[in-house]
């Protein structure tokens, strides 16, 4: 025993390359079988200490001449999943090449390696494709995600939320059907049955989903359909029907967009005019002094949805308080909704009797338009064909407060002087009515009514 542990204590000082055998000839070690013997057994266990670990060898280069051709094919195939989007040329991305990558990702691997860093990058793109609003696309993603093998197995499992980070991928997904509005269907229950299981967090945001998503569905009064109109006249009818929110308003197109070619062969493009104007705006323009002037203003902008469209108003400055007079209300004028009550309540010592109510007086406005050029020629083509029904305009000056527009801020033409304009410019019509009326094309006059728009 004292020649092993003499034998062990020589292998500490000794450099791991020199056997036991050195340390046997320098007379560390007695001649003897049984030193002979523990010799033997001493070796196995120093070759031991030599044997090298994976990660070493792993570390070690590899010579050019081993390395395999369908190596180098390996790499050069990982590439990230946003390549996969990127490959596909802009003009050339609608549903059937996003359903192709799809399709080339399932087919690449069973096993569906990297399916979460897929759908993750395939959310991000699916604006560009144009298939942000497609249930179908929705269904297709959650099929990319492996079958029956996130679904718990016990009540363990699914206290501790199996297989965490698919299930957020599957609740990202929901979550952005959420935000375009897309009511999932009954193969995307499926779906999420046949991946998480009946109870996951991806389940139960679908569960909230179908409970309240039909409540929500109709809770607007005023909805916008999905598909605007594309042409420029019937969407300007469109847009000035719903801001001005009364049924009597009559919608007249003054002028139709088109493009004619002049005696000097320039080719002239007329812009479209859709003003719209109701019985009580007629009105309170019949009453306006003539001795104050009406404004023109605008652009000012009106989204709906992903569309902006830009509208002109014909307004006057608010009334002087000496020169208001109040009129009594008429209680006939609308029988659903009050214009005023005369309620006597019991009130006690400590109710105020005044309120702090902040009134701001903007000021009538007359009518409002659309247009595609918001120059002053065209919007005096608008004010020339409101005469027709508003005599009054021919006496009253006419104000022209127009912003920089938004083509006009694109423009690469501006000039100097244009960039350090004011915004706002005011001049005045000097032609009060011009040589030639410009013709009505179109005029809509709807039912009168006298109730509030529902």
């Amino acid at each position: 025993m004292k020649c092993a542990r003499c034998l062990l204590q020589l292998q500490r000082l000794r450099p791991a390359g020199q056997s036991a055998r050195s340390a046997a000839q320098y007379g560390a070690l007695p001649q003897s079988p049984y030193a002979s013997h523990m010799l033997h057994n001493t070796q196995l266990q120093v070759l031991r200490r030599f044997h090298g670990s994976p990660a070493r060898v792993k570390n070690r280069p590899v010579p050019a001449e081993f390395i395999n051709e369908d190596d180098k094919k390996r790499d050069k195939s990982l590439v990230a999943h946003d390549d996969l989007f990127e490959r596909v040329d802009k003009e050339s991305r609608t549903k059937a090449t996003f359903n192709k990558v799809v399709d080339v990702f399932i087919k690449a691997d069973v096993r569906r390696r990297g399916h979460v860093e897929f759908i993750y990058a395939a959310l991000k793109k699916m604006p560009e494709f144009g298939v942000e609003k497609d249930l179908v696309v929705y269904n297709k993603l959650l099929d990319v995600f492996p079958k029956e093998v996130f679904v718990p197995r016990n009540f363990i499992q699914r206290m501790f939320n199996h297989y965490p980070r698919q299930q957020e991928c599957g609740v990202q997904l929901l979550e952005q059907m959420e935000t375009y509005g897309i009511l999932p269907n009954v193969e995307t229950k499926v779906l999420l049955v046949q991946i998480f299981g009946e109870k996951s967090h991806p389940m139960r945001k679908y569960q909230r989903l179908m409970y309240w998503f039909p409540r929500f569905k109709h809770t607007n009064p005023f909805p916008i359909p999905q598909q605007l109109p594309e042409d420029p006249v019937d969407l300007a009818r469109f847009s000035l029907t719903r801001i001005a929110n009364d049924l009597d308003a009559a919608v007249t197109v003054y002028q139709l967009p088109c493009t004619d070619i002049t005696e000097s062969g320039e080719l002239l493009t007329l812009p479209h005019i859709v003003g719209i104007q109701g019985p009580s705006q007629m009105e309170l323009l019949a009453k306006h002094n003539p001795s104050r002037p009406v404004f023109v203003e605008g652009p000012f902008p009106l989204w709906l949805r992903k569309t902006c469209v830009h509208y002109y108003v014909l307004r006057a400055d608010p009334l002087p308080p000496e020169e208001k007079v109040e009129e009594p209300y008429d209680p006939e004028r609308c029988l659903v909704y009050p214009l005023q009550l005369d309620l006597d309540l019991d009130r006690d010592f400590g109710d105020e009797e005044s309120f702090d109510v902040e009134d701001l007086d903007e000021g009538p406005v007359f009518a409002m338009c659309m247009t595609s050029q918001g120059d002053q020629a065209t919007l005096n083509q608008w004010i020339s064909g409101l005469q027709q029904n508003n005599p009054i305009l021919g006496q009253v000056p006419t104000l022209f407060r127009l912003n920089a527009g938004p083509k006009e801020l694109q423009g690469v033409g501006d000039t100097e002087s244009e960039h350090h304009r004011k915004p706002e410019q005011e001049t005045q019509r000097e032609e009060r009515q011009p040589e030639e009326e410009p013709e009505v094309l179109e005029e809509e006059r709807p039912r009168r009514s006298h109730g509030m728009k529902q």
